[in-house]
């Protein structure tokens, strides 16, 4: 299916003339080829797998992806690597870049013609006419990015700017252009495949796309597959949040975009426009979708104790160090967001400046029509050799499974998060002016596939039916729950909150009550919401309760002095 010209380990050492005339003939050849190349071919058997052979865990990450997808144990190049994640310039040539471009040679996944010169990095002149890699897979153990040399400094269309004045960059980034070898490794190179709709056959065979399986702990690496898996067979099931209120403009522009496109995809986002990020007592049940920007580490209720993100979850955090490393579970935003259960997540790994991060909201739309993870990263984001990783399985498809696909046998979605498509279609029933569709929709799901959020979301619109009594008995049921993950803490605060307004305050208290007997609640959680259940328990005429919360109060949060600041 791909055009060759001669053994590819031949070098070229005819007049530059020759080997120009030679170079157009094989690409010609190599468009002939990729046309004929069916829309429906096997992606999982054009995956390269790359691990690090001295890190186990490296090999064992990538042979669980080769069994998980499908993908050929003879796509694994296992190359002996730094055990770092950071690298210099020579050692990324020497044990990386030129091994695998040479393995990939050897194997036929690149054609080109090499030639007997290097460039001022090391690396082989080639003059590359065709690849047929769907994507490249760098495993846990592979090195994560490399620091600046200064020796190396030239100048580029591209660094008459100061911050662009550098060599540093992820990795992968670099891996993106090894069908452009040589290209200027000071600043970056443009993308081809960015905004573009109907990239030609040309600018695709000059990308390889690159994504990585990485995180914490093996396990964490190990787990982003079989929850991309699991997802596409069920779908997403989950809510939306984005966060606004950046440092820039143009930021938050793009955010207010996404919040757009995921309300016409039914899933209503909460969108909080504060400056300060999302704060820990800040409902985040099921976070199958997260948009938002900006700190430095992860915080607010994804740092709360157990908390983790339902499966097939794909989280977008804007900021310029978010992947500095991956091995920690609270520094930045990449390798912590993992350690919780994402399944698809991007980061920087030096300062990338906003313009050329990936762009959340076309990110999210190449993904709504359907496109790859890989895909849709490389849509969205403007350029190359520099900053920028993917993680997660470069196949993911997010949205293969419709809603009404969903909808039609709730029992076969994963218990805890079936409720969540019934919730989405509410929106859209109720937004259609068809209530009455609605609550009979809410009422049999919640018999079938019974949820705290589908209670909270059936009360929802029984309330604005003025229907009081039918709102409260909707909520009839929380108070009697067992157990409740972390992420469903804020959302039965709500409920409670919910059942004093419709003046059911006794069995708020009841809630408020299972709330703090929760060992895990942590202390700043406790101070804000025990001023509610206070009120809660004085509107139902128990004050040895709101006594009891009035003293809890105090003690974890001390009245200031007066005269102190």
């Amino acid at each position: 299916m791909r055009a060759r010209k001669g053994p590819v380990s031949a070098h070229c050492r005819e007049p530059l003339s020759v080997c120009f005339k030679t170079f157009f003939a094989a690409l010609a050849v190599a468009f002939l080829s990729a046309a004929a190349c069916g829309a429906d071919e096997n992606l999982a058997a054009r995956v390269v797998l790359l691990a690090n052979s001295d890190d186990p865990d490296s090999l064992r990450i990538a042979r669980h992806y080769a069994e998980v997808r499908g993908v050929p144990r003879e796509n694994i190049i296992a190359l002996k690597l730094p055990l770092t994640e950071s690298i210099t310039w020579r050692e990324f040539v020497v044990t990386l870049w030129q091994p695998l471009l040479d393995a990939l040679l050897r194997a036929k996944w690149i054609d080109a013609i090499p030639m007997a010169l290097t460039d001022a990095v090391g690396r082989r002149k080639l003059a590359v006419y065709s690849h047929r890699i769907s994507a490249l897979v760098t495993c846990r153990g592979v090195p994560l990015k490399i620091e600046h040399d200064a020796a190396l400094d030239t100048p580029s269309p591209f660094t008459q700017k100061p911050e662009f004045q550098t060599n540093a960059g992820a990795v992968d980034s670099e891996l993106s252009l090894l069908a452009q070898p040589n290209y200027p490794i000071n600043a970056f190179v443009p993308n081809l495949l960015f905004q573009n709709e109907t990239p030609g056959t040309l600018d695709r065979l000059r990308v390889v796309k690159v994504s990585r399986l990485d995180g914490p702990s093996v396990e964490d690496a190990l787990g982003l597959v079989d929850r991309a898996v699991a997802a596409e067979r069920a779908g997403l099931l989950g809510r939306a949040y984005v966060d606004l209120g950046g440092i820039h403009a143009v930021g938050d522009e793009w955010l207010e975009a996404v919040a757009q496109q995921l309300d016409r995809l039914g899933f209503v986002p909460a969108v909080d426009r504060a400056p300060a990020t999302m704060p820990a007592s800040a409902r985040i049940d099921a976070p199958v979708l997260y948009f938002g920007w900006y700190a430095g580490s992860l915080n607010g209720p994804f740092a709360l104790p157990g908390f983790r993100f339902p499966p097939g979850a794909i989280a977008l955090h804007i900021h310029s160090y978010s992947a500095g490393t991956l091995r920690s579970t609270t520094a930045g935003w990449t390798g912590p967001l993992v350690a919780r259960g994402v399944t698809a997540t991007v980061g920087n790994v030096f300062e990338p400046y906003l313009e050329l991060t990936h762009r959340p909201q076309l990110f999210l739309r190449a993904l709504t029509k359907g496109a790859t993870l890989a895909d849709a990263a490389y849509f969205s984001l403007p350029e190359l050799s520099w900053q920028a990783i993917l993680i997660g399985d470069p196949l993911y498809r997010p949205f293969a499974v419709t809603l009404d696909q969903q909808l039609g046998d709730l029992t076969k979605l994963p218990a805890r998060y079936a409720g969540y498509a019934v919730i989405r279609r509410i929106h859209e029933l109720d937004a259609a002016d068809r209530r009455d569709e609605a609550i009979g929709l809410a009422r049999s799901a919640q018999r079938e596939v019974p949820s705290l959020a589908l209670g909270l979301a059936l009360s929802d619109v029984l309330r604005e039916a003025d229907d009081r009594d039918g709102a409260a008995s909707a909520l009839g049921f929380v108070a009697l729950l067992k157990t409740m993950p972390a992420d469903e803490w804020a959302l039965a605060r709500e409920a409670a909150r919910q059942l004093e307004i419709l003046g059911r305050p006794a069995r708020a208290v009841e809630l408020w009550r299972m709330l703090f007997a929760i060992g895990a609640l942590p202390p700043e959680l406790r101070i804000a919401w025990l001023g509610e259940a206070i009120n809660a328990a004085t509107a139902a005429s128990d004050p040895a309760q709101a006594a009891e919360w009035g003293r809890a109060l105090a003690e974890l949060a001390p009245p200031v002095p007066a005269g102190k600041n």
